[in-house]
């Protein structure tokens, strides 16, 4: 067992690095990320966020938690795209007929996903604090934020390998993202739930979406966490367990 856990660890270091330079000679992929992100937070706190109240707070304070978790859903549909690719391409044939632990080749994908989608939030969090974002959270508060983060991404990731080994084309193994960008603008991500019609506004309250801004919020302003933190954490854990688990059965059977 020993061997094996040490072999797995072995392949998944290398074949991480394999994927890294590919982002290192496209950082592009990075920025591209970021752009969308970026451009919502222009639009909102420039043209909408004056109409927008949200209390005494600066509107992109109340807003950056739900721009962060777009960034990482458009971040994902690159990580589909790269595995079908490869499983397309044949890598995934040559890598059968060599002595690596099987399941390295998509803990590869999920770890470059990570560190990929780690990078473009910090890009988008460096602008937010140009356009004026300010938080007095220390240290704790923002390992807080990272890990709220880390998790959430590992849950979508395991969501894009899903796509990647099932699509047909490569449109599709992408396209799978465009609903999880959109789900933050059905939440209290850019506005209050109160506004909202009555059945929205149930939606609105009751999905991942608003438990995980809102628990980053109050990180962020330094009020008490709530309940929305235990929210947040057990819909991440569920979907990474479920993703996870249904991602490795494709796997097995896609390689058998």
């Amino acid at each position: 067992m020993m061997i094996t856990t040490a072999h797995f660890y072995k392949d998944t270091t290398v074949l991480t690095g394999r994927s890294l330079r590919h982002i290192l000679r496209s950082p592009d992929t990075i920025i591209t990320t970021a752009i969308t992100p970026v451009a919502l937070m222009l639009l909102f706190v420039y043209v909408f966020g004056g109409a927008i109240d949200t209390g005494s707070g600066s509107y992109i304070d109340y807003m950056l938690p739900g721009i962060l978790l777009i960034t990482v859903a458009s971040g994902i549909a690159y990580t589909a795209y790269r595995l079908f690719m490869d499983l397309h391409g044949g890598i995934f044939e040559r890598f059968q007929s060599m002595p690596i632990a099987r399941s390295s080749a998509l803990w590869a994908h999920v770890l470059t996903s990570l560190a990929a989608n780690l990078a473009s939030v910090l890009i988008v969090i460096g602008i937010a604090v140009v356009m004026g974002f300010r938080t007095g959270t220390g240290v704790l508060g923002w390992l807080a934020v990272a890990g709220i983060l880390t998790l959430f991404t590992l849950a979508l990731t395991w969501v894009a390998v899903i796509a990647g080994l099932s699509a047909k084309t490569v449109d599709g193994a992408s396209a799978f993202a465009y609903p999880l960008i959109f789900l933050p603008f059905i939440s209290t991500a850019f506005v209050p739930s109160e506004s909202m019609p009555a059945p929205v506004k149930w939606f609105a309250d009751n999905q991942p979406v608003t438990a995980i801004v809102t628990t980053i919020r109050d990180i962020f302003a330094q009020h008490p966490v709530g309940s929305d933190i235990w929210i947040a954490l057990s819909w991440c854990v569920g979907i990474l367990i479920v993703a996870y688990t249904v991602a490795m059965s494709v796997y097995r059977r896609k390689i058998s």
